[in-house]
């Protein structure tokens, strides 16, 4: 594997999609360690790199990504990797069940069909964006949670997943049109009318912010009622320097749109995902 191919799979990347893995685990309160570690491996070391070494192969990039600021030119190994770590994913996704392996190919031809030129989800703002929300989010907390409880996949259908399923892609659909808006010079040139260039820097800055209220009103009566308050507020308390920072970002946004740049996006991204982590790895530890 060359050094180009390896910095496209973007490993540390997977970092920002821990959450929905750990809220999944939370929730769950598995205590089934291998097959914790297994799901763990197969989602962040196989599954999320073999989609970011695809989606950065058609996209041929020259500007900043998430998670690479300088991205060095892509080559056919990069997509001969990216192929071979979702079916690698997918043989192992056996071993817990053939329904996890199914929803593991699923979520792989959802990325692909995100990326391919002959499909590109990406230029298709709404659908770009609900396909990244729906299945980094609501898709894969199902997954994590069909792969710890040994379900046969009818009793994910309960309410009791359902909705923090869909808190997590409420979560992420707010969040996402903000990974895009320091891209848009790039994604029009390319042709891409993604999210947050329909929504315009400014408008992308509402639009995170209204949905990310939104879902934290869904967190905190989620919290509040099915567990207890002490979980409600600690989760409010974990998210205040999120707002804080996102905050401190919009008004030197407002001032002057070029600060909303790679540099700011991973920075509210880290912290985010930090913070996140942080709160549901301790939940899951301490119940």
């Amino acid at each position: 594997m060359t050094k180009s191919t390896f910095l496209h799979l973007r490993f540390p990347f997977s970092f920002f999609l821990l959450p929905v893995f750990l809220f999944a685990l939370a929730v769950s309160a598995s205590t089934k360690y291998f097959e914790i570690l297994w799901i763990f491996f197969i989602l962040h070391v196989l599954l999320y790199p073999a989609s970011n070494g695809y989606n950065s192969y058609f996209d041929k990039d020259e500007g900043s990504i998430g998670g690479l600021k300088h991205p060095p030119k892509t080559s056919k190994e990069l997509y001969g990797w990216s192929i071979a770590l979702d079916v690698l994913a997918i043989m192992m996704g056996w071993w817990i069940s053939w329904q996890f392996a199914a929803m593991l190919l699923i979520y792989g031809l959802v990325s692909k069909a995100y990326s391919h030129p002959l499909i590109r989800l990406k230029s298709m703002p709404i659908i770009g964006w609900l396909a990244a929300g729906i299945f980094q989010g609501y898709f894969t907390f199902l997954m994590v949670v069909l792969g710890l409880k040994d379900f046969d996949g009818l009793e994910l259908i309960d309410w009791q997943w359902q909705l923090p399923a869909i808190l997590s892609s409420m979560l992420l659909m707010g969040s996402y049109p903000m990974t895009q808006v320091y891209q848009h010079e790039e994604d029009s040139q390319r042709g891409d009318i993604t999210m947050s260039i329909l929504l315009g820097v400014l408008g992308t800055f509402y639009f995170t912010g209204l949905f990310f209220f939104v879902s934290n009103l869904g967190f905190l009566y989620y919290f509040y009622t099915y567990f207890d308050w002490m979980t409600a507020l600690a989760f409010q308390l974990s998210l205040l320097p999120v707002m804080g920072y996102f905050f401190f970002w919009f008004l030197k946004v407002r001032k002057d749109e070029r600060r909303a740049d790679f540099e700011h996006t991973m920075r509210l991204n880290l912290i985010s995902s930090l913070l996140l982590n942080v709160f549901f790895l301790g939940w899951y530890l301490l119940r």
